[in-house]
């Protein structure tokens, strides 16, 4: 069985490493990040993810998954080398950020002395694999021998095991038939169970990523954008998408209307793909993910003006409970959080806000220290004049009205993501208000 090595040990590459290793290869991950592989070997995940952690310390017990600093071991141990490092938002400008991309290419390289595979898993811009390949060809002593192939990842946060493990599909972009022959070879047990095998160029492999990531921000966004429509209309926007989602056309996913995609991926990636439009000459094709974009930061400001209005027209001196911190349930994560910019605009504007999150404290209190941080969702909405409910925990959804109105100075709740039982928490004698309802 081929060994395989994964660089790069944030969100996507330890997922991926773990994975890899449940399938029963040899595993070794790689970081220039020396406390961070230390934190690792020792069996801790420094990130929020269900089921990652258990398999992470399952596999370095069993002795398939270790880790390492080492550009050298990892080119002696493996045969198939997955890059999985971040491509961020450049700073002042939406083009996607590489130098992590290249630099780990630039790090491996002059060690690639035997044939061997390079797969890039990162989401980068249309292009970036045929100059990786070229920079393999001039820089591996192995020459033409150390291939490249592209294989994106479609990790949703929260689900990224199961994604992993079965995934809805498998894209490669490949130049060979040796290197089609030895992904299908890696991932022969997912095939075997009926995941899709698609084989492409690398073009196309690039673009299947960022071409995902802007549907599905359209689609998020087109809800949101009759939400506007529905609030001035008194129209009810969870009744509007149930009726679309029975068209078999459109289907009822992705078009829950509310606050708005955040994160690490979407965000950045959309901005990415535009800018890579513009350089390519086809800035025009991509024009309509500006307004999605903005459709997606103004759900922020309107959630702000909702408060406010809650509030009796000031945000000052109010003292305000917030649910949720990070950009979606079932994680940690809080870039480009819409939760979190939230908060901090309330407290912006004068408001006395707590807030509670049940993984993303940590991360929050990094980002935004200033905020106030409780210790549960009780003692963040003690004495409130609002509740906000900003990211849909599964612990918010089923809380008690009745008894959370026990503590709060007024029974007032702005569900920012139309998913808690709006009769409940009336019946409990709660002003409920909502994105997109009346």
């Amino acid at each position: 069985m081929r060994r395989l090595t994964v660089l790069g040990t944030g969100y996507l590459g330890v997922t991926h490493a773990a994975c890899m290793a449940e399938l029963g290869f040899e595993v070794l991950g790689m970081d220039v990040d020396a406390a961070k592989i230390a934190t690792l070997t020792a069996g801790q995940v420094p990130f929020y993810e269900p089921d990652l952690q258990p398999l992470v310390a399952k596999h370095l017990d069993s002795g398939r998954l270790r880790f390492t600093t080492s550009y050298a071991e990892i080119a002696e141990f493996g045969d198939v080398h997955f890059t999985c490092v971040g491509t961020p938002q450049k700073r002042g400008d939406l083009a996607a950020d590489l130098t992590q991309v290249d630099a780990v290419v630039a790090g491996l390289a002059p060690h690639l002395t035997q044939p061997c595979l390079v797969v890039g898993k990162s989401t980068v811009p249309v292009g970036t694999a045929e100059r990786l390949a070229e920079y393999l060809r001039q820089h591996a002593p192995a020459g033409e021998a150390a291939e490249l192939a592209w294989n994106p990842e479609f990790l949703r946060e929260g689900f990224a095991v199961v994604d992993t493990l079965k995934p809805d599909r498998l894209v490669v972009g490949v130049r060979t038939a040796n290197a089609e022959a030895i992904l299908r070879e890696v991932y022969v047990e997912l095939i075997d169970a009926g995941t899709p095998f698609l084989v492409t160029d690398y073009p196309t492999a690039e673009l299947v990523k960022a071409a995902a990531n802007a549907f599905l921000a359209t689609k998020i966004s087109f809800i949101n954008a009759m939400a506007e429509v529905c609030e001035a209309a008194g129209a009810d926007v969870t009744a509007l998408a149930d009726a679309l989602g029975h068209d078999p056309r459109i289907g009822r996913r992705f078009l829950n209307a509310g606050l708005g995609f955040g994160g690490g991926c979407l965000p950045k990636d959309i901005r990415a793909f535009m800018a890579r439009a513009g350089e390519l000459g086809a800035s025009e094709a991509l024009t309509f993910l500006r307004e999605v974009d903005a459709i997606n930061m103004r759900r922020r400001a309107r959630t702000v003006e909702l408060a406010r209005a809650a509030c009796g027209g000031t945000l000052l001196g109010r003292r305000i409970g917030v649910l949720g911190a990070a950009f979606k349930p079932n994680s940690d994560d809080v870039r480009d959080s819409p939760a979190l910019s939230v908060a901090g605009q309330l407290q912006l504007q004068g408001g006395l806000v707590s807030v509670y999150d049940p993984k993303a404290m940590e991360n929050a209190a990094a980002l935004f220290p200033t905020l106030n941080y409780a210790g549960s969702a009780t003692e963040a909405c003690g004495r409130a004049d609002l509740v906000l409910h900003l990211t849909e925990w599964p612990e918010f959804v089923a809380i008690d009205p009745a008894a959370l109105g026990e503590v709060v100075a007024n029974r007032v709740v702005l569900d920012a993501r139309n998913a808690l039982d709006a009769a409940r928490w009336r019946e409990a004698g709660w002003t409920y208000r909502s994105l997109g309802r009346p």
